[in-house]
């Protein structure tokens, strides 16, 4: 996809092509730093040391075509690599690897960052809901159940929710696993078995150079890749509700809240009047194209066969990569939507009690005509939340 028809896109900087190539080139040097700490026979510092200047080098991308006749990125990155350093080193690029064990990793490095990322921007969106749910921990609204009046609520209560979203969505990402794949030609490491006699203390080094966790190869228990599109599908559909309520509550006709406003944000191509919740729509947007993209991730997953996957591995590139950029773009989106947000409490009210023969339909005959003292338990479950918050 163009930045033209991603708008946003820019905020996810380094998860696209450019970053997918320095993170393969960062694991042939993390895997050949291995193989040098472990001491296997004849790799040497010199070899690392060649090897991380011609990464350091502006080395040539391989062109469309060829990348299309190997089937992957990965091995016109070694002949690169190997082309671009002396004979003697070459041998020891990608020596014991397979080019799903490159691949998989470097979308690894790809998720570290863009679960970093997420939980930056999920930590900011939750700092700024809970400053509006403690402000507005008794600010009157119309409560909603399938689009007509309900009862009393508060926007703090509101604001509360959306951050219990949101710090689920924290949770699940902070427990997120992230496995280098090390498994050689066929998952079996058996090459790997001949060059050294301490294989799994060179897979720890591997794991340690790269910041990853040591696990079992993984060709085709595809769940490493699922969790982590599971627990960004959970962030970015967090998001969602926060934007499709700003969206809802920010129309002419209820007007309780706007997006904050800046020069140039969004204005119409026709229509000068116009003042568009584009943050809002933007992140709509992406909360619904992320949960197809992870359901298709399961079927690829479920596809699995063999001991590397025809086509099933396959499909799953373009659909990891955008559930990445997607979601650190709508997250990042979010924070600003959520930092910004302007809050009219006095239009929130009056609508509420103007609508209070229909909020308080359901109250006892003796309740009283008030609707603040029809909240029910709204202000303890902000109290609760916040306490949450507060403790980290």
């Amino acid at each position: 996809m163009s930045d033209l028809l991603e708008p946003g896109r820019h905020r996810a900087v380094g998860l696209g092509d450019d970053g997918l190539w320095r993170a393969m080139l960062e694991v042939e040097r993390a895997w050949l730093a291995a193989m040098v700490a472990q001491g296997k026979q004849g790799a040497t510092e010199a070899h690392l040391q060649t090897l991380t200047a011609a990464i350091a080098a502006d080395l040539p991308r391989p062109s469309p075509e060829s990348i299309e006749n190997a089937g992957s990125p990965v091995v016109e990155l070694v002949r690169i690599l190997r082309a671009a350093v002396d004979d003697d080193t070459a041998q020891y690029i990608h020596c014991g690897l397979t080019s799903q064990d490159v691949l998989d990793t470097a979308l690894m490095l790809l998720a570290k960052d863009a679960l970093g990322r997420a939980d930056t921007y999920l930590t900011i969106t939750a700092a700024a809901l809970a400053e509006l749910a403690r402000a507005h921990r008794q600010s009157l609204m119309t409560g909603r159940t399938l689009t007509q009046y309900a009862v009393p609520v508060t926007f703090g209560l509101k604001a509360a929710q959306w951050l219990v979203g949101v710090l689920d969505a924290r949770d699940a990402i902070r427990g997120a696993e992230l496995p280098v794949q090390a498994g050689g030609a066929a998952g079996t490491r058996s090459l790997l078995g001949e060059l050294t006699d301490t294989p799994d203390a060179v897979v720890d080094a591997f794991a340690a150079e790269l910041g990853l966790r040591r696990a079992l190869p993984w060709h085709t228990r595809r769940t490493a890749i699922t969790r982590i599109a599971d627990v960004l599908g959970e962030a970015c559909a967090a998001a969602g509700v926060i934007a499709g309520n700003v969206l809802f509550l920010g129309r002419p006709e209820v007007g309780e809240v706007r997006e904050g406003r800046s020069a140039g944000k969004g204005t119409s191509s026709t229509m000068p009047h116009k003042a568009n919740p584009v943050l809002s729509v933007l992140i709509r947007s992406a909360a619904l194209q992320v949960p197809p993209l992870v359901g298709h991730l399961h079927t690829c997953s479920a596809l699995a066969t063999d001991e590397r996957p025809d086509g099933a591995w396959h499909a799953e590139w373009p659909a990891f990569s955008r559930v990445l950029t997607l979601t650190v773009t709508a997250l990042s989106q979010t924070a600003d939507l959520v930092g910004g947000l302007e809050v009219d409490a006095a239009a929130m009210a009056e609508r509420a009690r103007a609508a209070a023969g229909d909020l308080l339909a359901e109250r006892p005959g003796d309740a009283g005509e008030d609707p603040m003292r029809y909240l029910g338990s709204a202000t303890d479950f902000v109290d609760q939340v916040l306490e949450r918050w507060d403790r980290g």
